[in-house]
């Protein structure tokens, strides 16, 4: 008999609370010109800041750093390097990048208010990272009903399937794709609600 050539993945939600002071706690730049925060939040360690899974960064002000422009340098879901440009807040902003780590957090001058950084409840993760077709989904459900977003690319990339999850934690979903399932010509990942909202407790997904 031949072998399956379908391949199994797992993940679990990220139950870490949304922390707006988690990467970063409170602290007013005042060197003068570009300087770095310092990474000393919950979620840091030894001046680096990890996630269970991909988070978005939030930056808040104590007053209006909306001249400011911050620069967040860290790793992605694939655990690439990535940057993204932020506009400082005049009192909070939310990034659109998804962060597994955060090493820098560089802003271009003094600010007028305390700062801290941290990120919000929004999560990702990568299935697989290159080419392949999904052919199903097992789902834990969580207390919290929510959709679950795929992907294809990235964690901001071409929707090609939601899926929703029930507020039950005893409850399971068997889904089965259809076919020769969906195709994601660039990888596969999935963005959700996390913290202690998550939409899902955990899943198997099965791709080919």
């Amino acid at each position: 008999m031949a072998g399956s050539d379908v391949r199994s993945v797992h993940l679990t939600a990220d139950t870490t609370t949304a922390d707006a002071d988690g990467v970063c706690q409170s602290q007013t730049p005042a060197a003068g010109g570009s300087q770095n925060l310092t990474i000393n939040g919950a979620q840091a360690s030894g001046g680096v800041a990890s996630f269970n899974a991909g988070r978005l960064i939030t930056i808040a002000s104590a007053s209006d750093d909306s001249a400011r422009t911050f620069v967040i340098t860290g790793t992605d879901v694939n655990g690439d390097a990535q940057t993204e440009t932020i506009a400082g807040p005049a009192t909070t902003v939310t990034g659109t990048k998804y962060f597994k780590t955060v090493t820098v957090v560089n802003v271009d001058a003094d600010t007028a208010g305390a700062i801290t950084v941290g990120m919000s409840a929004d999560a990702a993760d990568v299935i697989f990272r290159e080419r392949a077709r999904l052919k199903g989904a097992f789902i834990v459900n969580a207390a919290t009903a929510g959709i679950v977003t795929f992907l294809s690319g990235s964690p901001t990339g071409t929707i090609k399937l939601k899926l929703g999850t029930v507020g039950s934690v005893t409850a399971e979903r068997d889904v089965s794709i259809p076919g020769e399932g969906i195709m994601f010509e660039d990888g596969a990942y999935i963005a959700y609600t996390g913290g202690t909202n998550e939409v899902f407790t955990n899943m198997t997904l099965f791709h080919a």
